[in-house]
């Protein structure tokens, strides 16, 4: 206690009443796609401009296309396996119309170097926009921009799935959207549950209501326990994952039962209705309280749908008593039981809640413990760099060497390369499950050792692969396949998200890779156009990563299987002969010299031209 609402959001509480009083005001602007007002802070002596975005109660600008109206969002992606993020298509649509059609980029712009603080609003269907903008402009900063843009919500539906969440929070942008949403307000719900003629009958009552036409328009009635329904569906499905449960069941009964894809994302603050305000970031958390706060209990039905419907137009009355009140509980530091009380929360709601703050201490501990780990994944890179080492003497890479395991280090090797693939692979199921925090994969320390990991390890298991000649049964070990582990792509994209490089681009621990498989594939269909193409691909390829250093150049020792190969093309195959026979040759002198000065390996510095 004794903490404002604006102090845990980060913004002054003399914004929050202005901007929901423009957001409402523009969610039924008839010709204006956005509003505009600039709000001076008085203790701050900051200048604030917000664009409220227009709304709409129209069924088709909601869901598009049953049963949810999702579609990709290739903006935001999984850097564990990929995927894109799933929002609602339809509010996507109306946000590239905005962006296409009106003075949005120009306007923000202008704020932007006039260096003020520029904030997104929207009330109901206009908050999915204002969150496309915030991270529109998020995504697309203008140069020397000091204040990143803001984004408030009221009464706003939700609108990306869990992965949409998860991109927000692993680039830190979640602290910088916040929603306000009244506890019983049926529009932040009405997501959760596939399009039906209950949710026209909402949309079709706030859209007569809204436009004037009937100020006390008929009340729909039965649609709160269907949509209520399909919502504690969700909370019930998730909880079952926080508390552990692995039950393959859940999985059977997600295939009979349509479950929303959206969930929760940024700051959450509930209106308890008490003049208090609840303030939570756990995504977790947020959607159980979406649910069970709302909860019917021993309350009417039809009391309770009024309620649900007339709490949406409240937000501007019921936020100016809150503020005035500023009695403000944050749940960020763990659930208390005044504001159970406050929500109305059942027992089985505060073992939901306990279990969303013990999920998120546990990705804490995970972290941890990974952390604690590296010291063993430090070790067994050490034991792999002598190896590495200890090949070059004998003047054999140690991908050949490890293929052809006639020494006892290669059986060595191979014992730290198997410890070092169990450590991984476990961070990797921590990953899937979203076990481990969500900025885990940006952290430099973990970039940094994984890469190590992937150019010194992943050579060995390429000729392991075919040492074995597993491709005849997997296909090809390339960059995406059944054949490459999992571990290496996730990690490739960590450095590839780090570095802003496309996806699948640095791809250098594969070399080894594409040089077996070209060796097979001349065998068997002779110098094709194709396959002439991928031999130049790799040349270009070997000068730029041997340019880089990020493929090692023990590559280019004179008994390696990539330079036997190499020399062996027709010349009429090859594109960059000149330059690859100078890498070779210099890399011999190199050897050569540190041998007699040293009797050490070193690597040459040297400039690809």
């Amino acid at each position: 206690m004794g903490e404002t609402v604006g102090k845990l959001i980060g913004l002054n509480d003399e914004v929050i009443i202005p901007t929901a009083s423009l957001a409402m005001e523009a969610h039924n602007s008839p010709s204006k796609p956005f509003l505009m007002k600039k709000i001076k802070i008085r203790h701050d002596h900051l200048s604030v401009v917000v664009l409220a975005f227009r709304g709409s109660m129209l069924p088709n600008d909601w869901f598009g296309q049953p049963p949810f109206g999702e579609r990709k969002f290739r903006s935001l992606t999984s850097l564990n396996d990929g995927g894109d993020a799933v929002i609602n298509g339809s509010f996507f649509q109306r946000f590239n119309t905005v962006l296409d059609q009106s003075s949005l980029v120009k306007e923000v712009k202008k704020a932007i170097a006039k260096e003020k603080q520029v904030i997104f609003s929207g009330y109901s269907s206009a908050g999915p926009i204002a969150i496309l903008a915030t991270l529109y402009f998020l995504e697309n900063p203008e140069p020397n921009q000091i204040l990143p843009p803001r984004c408030l919500t009221f009464g706003s539906p939700l609108f990306g799935d869990r992965i949409f969440g998860h991109a927000l929070r692993r680039e830190g942008w979640s602290d910088y959207f916040t929603h306000f949403v009244m506890k019983y307000d049926i529009i932040p719900r009405i997501m959760l549950s596939p399009s039906s003629t209950e949710h026209e009958q909402i949309l079709n009552y706030f859209k007569s209501k809204f436009d004037g036409k009937n100020i006390n328009p008929a009340l729909p009635s039965g649609f709160y326990l269907t949509v209520m329904g399909n919502a504690s569906s969700v909370a019930s499905y998730e909880a079952c994952h926080l508390m552990g449960c692995r039950n393959p069941s859940l999985d059977i009964i997600k295939s009979f039962i349509e479950l929303s894809p959206y969930r929760p994302s940024g700051t959450y603050v509930f209106c308890t209705g008490n003049g208090n305000l609840v303030v939570v970031k756990n995504p977790n958390a947020v959607l159980q309280i979406l649910i069970h706060c709302a909860e019917l209990g021993e309350s009417d039905t039809a009391e309770v749908e009024k309620r649900s419907l007339d709490e949406h137009s409240a937000y501007l009355s019921e936020l100016k008593e809150c503020l005035g009140i500023q009695a403000v509980v944050s749940l960020n530091g763990g659930p208390a039981t005044a504001t159970w009380n406050d929500l109305g929360l059942s027992p089985k709601a505060m073992l939901c809640l306990q279990s969303a703050e013990e999920f998120e201490n546990g990705r804490s501990r995970n972290q941890d413990q990974i952390r604690k780990n590296k010291g063993k994944i430090e070790v067994e890179l050490g034991k792999m760099r002598k190896y590495k080492e200890n090949s070059e003497i004998r003047r054999v890479g140690y991908y050949d060497s490890f293929k052809l395991q006639n020494e006892d280090d290669d059986f060595h090797a191979n014992v730290s390369r198997l410890e070092l693939a169990g450590i991984w692979d476990e961070i990797e199921e921590m990953l899937k499950e979203f076990e481990v925090p969500d900025d885990f994969e940006r952290k430099k320390e973990f970039i940094d050792i994984g890469t190590e990991y992937r150019r010194l390890v992943e050579p060995l298991d390429i000729a392991n692969f075919y040492r074995h000649s597993k491709d005849k049964e997997t296909g090809a070990y390339m960059i995406i396949s059944k054949a490459r582990p999992d571990r290496y792509l996730f990690i490739q994209r960590w450095l590839e998200h780090h570095e802003k490089k496309p996806f699948g681009s640095l791809s250098e621990s594969c070399f080894w890779g594409e040089v077996e498989q070209l060796c097979i594939d001349i065998k068997k269909r002779g110098y094709l156009q194709q396959i002439e193409e991928r031999i130049q691909q790799v040349e270009r390829n070997l000068i730029a990563w041997i340019g880089d250093r990020s493929l090692d150049d023990d590559v280019l020792l004179e008994n390696s299987t990539f330079v036997k190969w190499w020399r062996h093309l027709p010349p009429q195959h090859k594109s960059e002969s000149d330059r690859i026979e100078k890498l070779i040759g210099e890399r011999e002198s190199c050897w050569s010299i540190n041998q007699i000065r040293t009797g050490i390996i070193w690597h040459c510095d040297r400039t690809v031209t």
